[in-house]
């Protein structure tokens, strides 16, 4: 088995790593996470670092080495660290407010929206126009922001919306009388 092309993923303290054929389960002091790797594919853990490793050079084999790798490394910083993904609320009257464990949105429907944490996120509303959505899980994460961003994108007119922090959105000029 060949490891051209990555590098071994280094293992913080207090980060224990459990391997089976096609699973690894990674454990640290944020919590517990596990994922499903392709049979092809082996991760064996030296002194303080895991190695992934492909069989041949063919190119799925090098896709599925990227991926597995990426993969238990995203794991690792998940256990360790935690990701969060930041959310803006642009528009007039437009706000969002944390009720429990859920975040309710007010963005210019008759009704308020509300979108319940699940297990494993939470919400944080630093200000009445801003969501930190927080997890250990990068995926979840992100599906979880890419579901509040749909409640109501930026449109192109106004700008009106909900969008990612620093994402740009690209204005058009609109009716010219």
């Amino acid at each position: 088995m060949s490891r051209i092309g990555k590098r071994p993923i280094e293992l913080p303290t207090g980060v224990s790593v459990a391997i089976s054929p096609g699973r690894v389960m990674v454990n640290g002091p944020l919590g517990e996470l596990s994922q499903g790797i392709p049979q092809r594919i082996s991760v064996e853990q030296g002194d303080g670092e895991l190695v992934v490793k492909r069989p041949t050079e063919r190119g799925e084999d090098r896709a599925l080495h990227g991926l597995a790798r990426t993969l238990v490394a995203n794991m690792v910083e998940g256990v360790t660290k935690g990701f969060e993904k930041r959310l803006e609320i642009q528009g007039v009257g437009y706000r969002v407010a944390l009720r429990g464990t859920a975040v309710e949105l007010n963005v210019g429907y008759s009704h308020p929206v509300v979108k319940d944490a699940p297990d494993g996120i939470t919400f944080e509303v630093p200000t009445p126009t801003e969501i930190v959505v927080k997890g250990i899980d990068k995926q979840q994460v992100g599906q979880v922001a890419a579901e509040i961003r749909k409640v109501r994108p930026p449109e192109p007119y106004k700008g009106k919306g909900i969008r990612y922090q620093g994402e740009y959105v690209r204005r058009k000029v609109g009716k010219r009388a």
